[in-house]
């Protein structure tokens, strides 16, 4: 292998070219350079060897006897290096980049992830757990999963779904309450840095604003619904935070209103990539995922 440092890779490119091609125009293209630049590298080759791989004709190069065994071994070696070089693009075709929300990803995403893994055995998913919305544009994220309004700029948003409000609790703090003033009772668990309020959950439950009890506040909604877990009072939350405790009995939503926050879930995808069939496919799988949840919700409520 040290022997290779002696030989520029260019040049053998050039040799590896030409050879095959039959002539330094044709390799010329290829290779996307100038006719002099081929036959320099051509020429810088052989003094580096210490011999002649072409015999200049009037009608152009004619390979010698070692340059036709030389330039086969070549051919062969570039083959090989293209074919690794290509593990690395079917890993990237393979490979799904998913930019979602820490709390989505936990508390939602991540509990069926198994069964896009059944659906699309050959898909490799990469979750990139994140806040802020990713560079679609100039990144390896192939799709985002975001929170908002839909207006996202340089992305093309889909709604995935439309984010309704409710208050959660704990069981033994619902076997309390037994209408919406009991609620002063108790304590809110508040997420500083939501976007949603109590104001418009009480203005749509038709009642005034109760003044809870003071509470536990967090920057993190995955802290705030540990906490409703773990009986410290109430919090608003949302359907897909909130799906799975409810599904298995560790938080109840002791009132049958639910307000449309003006929010939603939405799928981001580049404005100037094409859409691949992996991201297609997952659209496609994620939707049916949300509607297996939402038809959850209802079942509970009906059993409510």
């Amino acid at each position: 292998m040290a022997m290779l440092n002696r030989v520029h890779l260019n040049g053998l490119r050039a040799v590896e070219t030409v050879a095959r091609l039959g002539s330094l125009a044709a390799a010329a293209g290829e290779l996307n350079v100038s006719v002099s630049a081929v036959s320099q590298q051509i020429n810088r080759t052989e003094k580096q060897l210490g011999q002649a791989l072409f015999e200049r004709t009037a009608s152009g190069l004619l390979l010698t006897e070692f340059g036709r065994v030389f330039s086969a071994r070549l051919g062969a070696g570039f083959r090989e290096l293209a074919q690794a070089v290509a593990l690395a693009d079917e890993a990237n075709q393979c490979t799904l980049v998913v930019s979602v929300a820490p709390a989505f990803a936990s508390k939602w995403l991540l509990p069926r992830l198994s069964r896009h893994f059944d659906r699309h055995p050959n898909v490799l998913l990469r979750i990139d757990a994140s806040a802020q919305l990713a560079d679609l544009d100039h990144s390896d994220v192939d799709i985002a999963i975001r929170m908002g309004d839909g207006t996202w700029p340089a992305g093309r948003a889909e709604l995935l779904l439309a984010q309704e409000v409710f208050p959660v609790c704990a069981p033994s703090i619902a076997s309390r309450i037994h209408s919406i003033e009991d609620l002063a009772k108790t304590c809110a668990i508040t997420d500083e840095r939501t976007m949603i309020n109590w104001e418009s959950w009480f203005e749509a439950a038709g009642v005034e604003p109760v003044t809870f009890r003071k509470g536990a506040r967090f920057t993190d909604p995955m802290l705030c619904l540990q906490s409703a877990i773990a009986g410290h009072g109430v919090m608003l939350a949302w359907q897909l935070l909130a799906a799975d405790a409810l599904a298995d009995g560790r938080l109840v939503a002791p009132f049958g209103v639910r307000v449309d926050s003006g929010l939603g879930y939405w799928m981001v995808t580049s404005t100037s990539k094409a859409e691949s069939r992996k991201v297609r496919d997952f659209k496609v799988w994620i939707r049916e995922e949300i509607a297996q949840t939402m038809a959850q919700f209802s079942a509970l409520e009906s059993a409510a």
